[in-house]
């Protein structure tokens, strides 16, 4: 077949070509890595229901050290949760 240019080419036609194949192979290789990566880890957004909480007891002790509660309600609150395991009344 003759073209424009004769029976070769043109110095263009390899230049996007090289250019193509390697941006071709630069898609290739950086999905190969992200799927390795993704398949290497454990998912955090797998599991299923709530975020797991901090046992009441843990919660009532930050509260105290943040100074939101007082040394004579923490010691109360901190009864009741032992005794019933309910939530202290409010």
């Amino acid at each position: 077949m003759t073209f424009w240019y004769g029976d070769h080419g043109g110095g263009w036609g390899w230049v996007a070509m090289s250019i193509g194949m390697v941006l071709f192979w630069a898609v290739v290789v950086a999905a190969l890595v992200l799927l390795a990566r993704s398949l290497g880890r454990p998912h955090q957004h797998t599991r299923w229901g709530p975020p797991p909480t901090a046992p009441a007891e843990q919660v009532l002790a930050e509260r105290f050290a943040r100074g939101e509660i007082d040394e004579e309600e923490y010691r109360r609150r901190l009864e009741v949760l032992r005794s019933t395991g309910a939530p202290p009344p409010r």
